[in-house]
This record gives C-alpha cells, structure tokens and sequence, in this order.
C-alpha cells in the first residue's frame, strides 16, 4: 500500500529537512480547496448530499490538477520533518536486514518459490530440486523495468504438474493488471505466451503438462461496461505454444458461456484438478476469496468447450468455502452449520454434499483450510492466537498434531499430492518465519534452514494478548506488541490496526520494520474485530452489511482499552486501516475523532454508497450489500465515513494514502474523502493526501515504495504525537 524517490533520500540528514521547512509552509498555503459541487440523491426517502461526485471522474484534468497539488503539497510536508529521512533510513536497514524465502509450490521433489535478497527492490522466482538442492533463478521482474519509469512485479505462478513449464504472471507499476507467461523450467527459455487480462488466472494444469485451463477477464471496449472488465471472469483452455496471445482458446466455463448453465454472476470462475483424479472442479467465486461458492463436477475427457456437461455439486447456500480433488473425491472445507468448519468428503461420480462424510468436524479451534498430499491432510487450525496444523488420515480416523519450533501462525506451506509429507511454515509477532519438514513416516518435524536466522534483535520486546470489552459486552481480542517492562504511563506513542472484513484473520506475523517503531518506545495494537474470521464466520457475520458497525464500535472498544488501561492517550493513539479497513478507521474518524490524535487510511473504502459503481466493485456487494435494495442501502449508508463527516468538527490529523492504479478500491475515495474532512474540519491538525502514482492497492509495489509508505505514515504519527524529533524548524 505504498511513494517515488530515490535511494538517496533514505541517506539525507536531518538538516536537509529542516532546511525544507520554508517549502513545507509554502505548501501548506498551496493546498488547493477542492469545488464544492452538491449532488443530492434519494434513497428511499433518505436524502444524501455528495458535495464531490464529480471527483469520481478521475480522467477529469480538473481532478487531476487537484490531486497532483495536494499529492505535491503532502509531499513537501512530510519531506520537512527533521526525523523523516533518518526514520526512513532505519526502515532500509530493517527490511534489508535478511533473506527471505516464501510462496513455496512442490511438485514432486522440486520446489518454486520467491526470494527477496537484501536491497532488492522486489522478488524474484526461483527452482530447487530437493529442499537442500542448488538454487536456479527463473524470473527476476526488476530487468523487465530497466530503461524505464515503470516497475513490474511478479503475480502468481503455477509450474506444470511434472515441473518441467511454468505458468506465471507480470503486471507493471502495481495495477495488477496481470500478462500470463510460460516458460521452461530447464532451460529458462520463455515461449511465445504472452495473455493479457489473466491476474490470479488460477491456473490448472492438465495431466498431459503440456496445457491448462485459465482464468480471463473480458477486454474493455465501446459495448463493454467498465464494471464487466473486473467482473464475471471466464475459464478457457490453453495449449502452450497455440494462440500466443489467448484468442482463440476455447471457451469452457463461466456465466453465458453455455446455455442452461446456472452460474451466477461474481468476479471470477477457474478449474481445480489433481493428478490422480479423472474429474474436474469448477468453481465460481463472487471475490476470488474465500467466501462460499458455488461448484460444478464434469469429466475431465470432456471439458473441452462450451459444451462440456458440468453438474453443480453445491451453491453459495451450501457453505463450501475450499475444495480439493483426490482420485474419486472431493473435500470440501464447509460452514454450513459449522461456524468454525468442517472437512467433508463425497464422490466426484455422484457429488452429494447433504450426505457428505464429515472426515474433520467442527471443534473448539477454527478450521481454517487444508491441503493434500500422498499420505493424508494436512489441516490448519486457529486456537486464539495460535494456529497449528493437524495430519489427518483421508477418512478422518486418525490424526497427530504436527510438531514445530514453536508456538504461533503455522501452517501448511507446500505439498503434492503424489508425494509424503509437507513443508510447514510457522511465525509470530516477534519470530521471523521458519519452515520445517514433516516426514510422516515418523512424526517429526526437522528444520530445513530455508531462511538464514533473523539479524534482527528482538529480545528487548515483547509480545502480549488481552481483551477488550465492546459497547455489547463482547470481548475483543487485542494483539499488542511493545518493549519488555513497558511502564503503564500512558506516554506510548501507539499505533491501533485494524481490519475486520472478508472473515479474514489478522494472524500473528513478523515484520523487521515494526522494530523502527517500537525502538522509540512505540506500542503496534492489532484489534481482532468482528468482520474477521478470528473464531469463525459467525465471527465475520457479526460485522458485515448490517452488523458492520460492530467493526467500527470494536476498534473504537479497543481503542478506549489502551486509553484506559494507561498504554497511551488519545493524543498519542493512531487508528490504522486499509482496503475494506479504510471503513473501520473511517468510522472511528467520524464516530470518536476525540479518541484518536492521528489517523492513518490506506487505499481504505470510504464512500460505501458509491462503492458499488466501481469496476471492483459489483463483486464486494456480498460483503458490502447494495443500494438496489432498502436494507442494503441502510447498511452501507451506516458504514459510509464520508457520508457522516460533519461540518465544525475538530478532526484528528489525517493521512489518506493511495495508488493513482489502485484496482481494488478506486483512488477517487480518498480524494473525495481528503477534500470532505478539509472543507469540513473546525481544528487545525493537518488533512493530507498522498499518492503514489506508479502505485496500486499496494499489491507488487517494491521495497522503495513500501519504506517510503512506511516513513511517511509514522514520521507524520511521530509529528503529530509532538515526538520532539519529528517537529519542523517553523514550529
């Protein structure tokens, strides 16, 4: 979620930022005062007035005037606080501390993965036979970009089911707007495939390894609506080296694509398949996430085109949330009553969910997914804090937990289907990754030393869980992270993040940078707030469409928390979010802008009413509601920051952040949101925006716009929270 410049402002003095202090004033007198032009909208007998319609007409030179002149006027800003560059500096040192290795796929003996070498600005991809074989390089984005002003980042990638091809994909400037490549894996060489339209294109590979199924967006044209471009994604087949370009591959699955066949409408649809089975899954997904979906079963002999016979095995009624194929079976992880899952298992000849086995059923813990390989599943479940993974036989009659270093976020990270075993990743707050292997011919787990031990020192902090109690009595989990002895002062500057959408978990992990904050006697507070999927979806409903205000009047519980048990004060507390978050941090900028000194909204949804009218936006409408309907409308009109800012308020000091190629939430909600608490604020803490323009939602930004992202936000915290070191000369 992250700002241009070069490596030499990592280096700058201190003094070279006092010395700006003269065009920080300046800017603060040169940012523009965006029109006031009211459009005023009906729903159902609600009247909304939308002072900044027009600012969603980002091609619009009037817009992008106003936006570059705030971008210019945040950025001399925050350029004249004395500690920037050093705080900066120090965020380089941490991230470039260690090697990092993730995104392990196996197949068979060989293993794929990214690895991000210290000072590299972004990941490359590479090969190794065997967990201690040599490492082969396949990808590195960064030559893509040179000569240029443009950066390109890897997507997603899927090797061939033998390793011997890999498919994979390179979207530029952070847009996510993905280009689908295969190349050999032997001998580097890439071949003629170049599809464009293809990110997260789900790549299943057929058993001849030689094509696979993907998953296309439909091209933008005069007849095309925008929204289409991001929305009802179809699957087609490949042959590698046939149609280059992917016109002219079959068409095989997706809404419209053949008479009779009920798909509903979403973002995406792709095609599951395992090796060792005759069958394939489709499947159609409002998000491409998690969220229930609905399922089809066809032969695989016969998915060829749009006349494949496919047999729907369940809707979004049914619950089935992850699916995987083995031999005549299907698994299917479930929340049809079972809020905190279950694993079922039915025939792929004669799918009959009703009368599924139940291999795993639900527990005390969450299940949280799982994955196959030879010898059984491997499951991962969430206990509080913690998340382990369990072996299970394929009939679910014997289990053994999975044994690893230590406590924290484990789970399973690479296994196949035709091989024993499984690499198993584990983390937490304040422990760098560590991936073992576990040999299931005799229960133990051994290190692989895939990442080199941390070179960050942390044994000055320490990491604790606590509750706080929400406006309804129920207890919020609260992750906090900070030095050992911290003294109950109140004097901790403290950062409170937030997300709580999707049912997705804010599960421990480790970041070196966050050392940059807590070194200076920082607090970083993770509120596990319903929305989330912390004890299941029970947990996610409980802050969604018309419950979404639970999740604002959590973080809000949370907040108080700190406050009242002397961690902080309010003028020391910045509240956090981003994406679907920009809702939860945008509610408590509305809601209590006296409990927060600073606000922090990243890429955030902050007009939800208008959220719907954008391309990403018809396939968040199960999460968010819609305006089509009075219910749905009274949700998001609850949720919707921008449309509760109030005139005379005194605001907190804001920082609203974007990427001017964000494709996930609209660089217009920030604007709109910037130019409404500005006009509207009675204080005078500062109301910026910053944007990145070579920049998404953050999604294959490189490690140069992270630390700057990064720098920005907390140098701005640090300047508001009146850390001496952080205050410009003018002041």
């Amino acid at each position: 979620m992250p700002i241009p410049g070069p490596f030499a402002t990592l280096r700058a003095g201190a003094t070279l930022a006092l010395g700006l202090a003269a065009a920080a004033l300046a800017a603060a007198q040169a940012q523009p005062v965006a029109p006031v032009r009211p459009v005023a909208t009906d729903y159902y007998g609600t009247r909304v007035v939308d002072n900044y319609r027009y600012m969603e007409n980002l091609a619009d030179p009037e817009v992008k005037a106003w936006m570059k002149a705030q971008a210019d006027a945040t950025r001399a800003r925050l350029d004249a606080l004395p500690g920037h560059a050093a705080l900066q500096q120090r965020i380089h040192e941490l991230l470039n501390a260690d090697l990092r290795r993730g995104g392990f796929v196996r197949r068979g003996n060989r293993y794929f993965y990214e690895v991000t070498e210290p000072s590299a600005q972004l990941p490359k991809l590479y090969y190794r036979d065997g967990l201690a074989g040599e490492e082969h390089l396949l990808v590195d984005p960064a030559e893509l970009g040179k000569g240029t002003s443009t950066h390109y980042a890897l997507g997603s990638y899927t090797p061939s089911n033998d390793g011997k091809l890999l498919a994979y994909e390179i979207s530029a400037g952070g847009s996510e707007q993905g280009v689908l490549h295969v190349l050999d894996v032997a001998t580097g060489k890439v071949r003629a495939e170049a599809i464009d339209r293809t990110t997260d294109a789900a790549i299943g590979w057929r058993p001849d390894n030689k094509s696979f199924f993907y998953m296309r967006y439909n091209a933008a044209g005069p007849n095309t609506d925008a929204n289409e471009t991001k929305f009802n994604a179809r699957t087609y087949l490949h042959h590698v080296d046939a149609h280059a370009n992917g016109d002219g591959d079959a068409v095989v699955f997706g809404r419209g694509v053949k008479p009779g066949l009920d798909v509903p409408e979403g973002e995406g649809t792709y095609i599951l398949l395992s090796p060792d089975s005759p069958y394939a899954v489709a499947v159609a997904n409002h998000n491409m996430d998690d969220a229930p979906a609905t399922v089809y079963v066809a032969p695989l002999a016969q998915v060829a085109d749009d006349r494949t016979p496919w047999k729907k095995v369940a809707d979004a009624a049914d619950g089935a949330t992850q699916f995987a194929l083995h031999g005549q079976t299907l698994f299917v992880l479930s929340q049809k009553d079972a809020p905190r899952f279950r694993l079922l298992a039915t025939s792929l000849a004669h799918p009959d969910l009703a009368h599924a086995t139940v291999v795993i059923p639900q527990g005390r813990a969450v299940l949280t997914t799982f994955a196959l390989a030879q010898d059984g599943i491997y499951a991962r479940e969430r206990d509080g804090a913690i998340t382990r993974v369990r072996q299970v036989s394929f009939d679910g009659k014997h289990s053994h937990a999975v044994p690893t270093p230590f406590e924290g976020n484990a789970e399973p990270a690479a296994t196949d289907i035709a091989m024993p075993g499984a690499l198993i990743g584990v983390r937490g707050w304040l422990r760098a990754t560590e991936f073992v292997f576990h040999d299931p011919a005799t229960g133990q787990s051994t290190a692989t030393n895939l990442t080199p031990a941390s070179r960050t020192d942390v044994s000055g902090f320490e990491s604790e869980e606590v509750f706080a109690t929400s406006y309804d009595g129920t207890r919020i989990p609260l992750s906090l992270v900070h030095r050992k002895g911290l003294a109950m002062d109140g004097s901790h500057p403290t950062i409170l993040s937030g997300y709580g959408a999707y049912g997705n978990s804010q599960d421990p992990g480790f970041s070196p940078t966050r050392l940059a904050w807590l070194e200076r006697g920082g607090i970083y507070a993770v509120a596990h707030i319903r929305g989330g999927g912390e004890y299941g979806d029970d947990w996610h409903l409980a802050g969604q469409k018309k419950t979404k205000l639970n999740t604002i009047f959590d973080f809000i519980a949370c907040g108080q928390y700190l406050v009242d048990q002397h961690y902080t004060t309010p003028s020391r507390m910045a509240g956090q979010g981003g994406s679907a978050g920009g809702i939860t941090v945008g509610g408590a900028l509305t809601w209590r802008p006296d409990l927060f000194g600073v606000i922090l909204d990243l890429v955030g949804i902050s007009d939800a009413l208008r959220f719907e009218t954008e391309p990403n936006g018809p396939p968040n409408v199960p999460e968010m509601g819609s305006v089509k309907d009075e219910a749905g409308f009274h949700g998001l009109y609850a949720m919707s920051a921008y449309a509760h800012v109030r005139d005379g308020v005194a605001y907190p000091a804001t920082l609203f952040s974007t990427g001017a190629n964000d494709p996930r939430v609209a660089p217009w909600q920030m604007a709109k949101m910037a130019a409404r608490v500005q006009a509207a604020t009675a204080g005078k803490a500062p109301i910026l925006l910053r944007v990145d323009y070579d920049a998404g939602h953050g999604i294959g930004s490189s490690n140069l716009q992270y630390e700057q992202q990064l720098a920005d936000l907390w140098s701005f915290a640090l300047w508001q929270m009146s850390d001496p070191a952080f205050q410009p000369a003018a002041h």
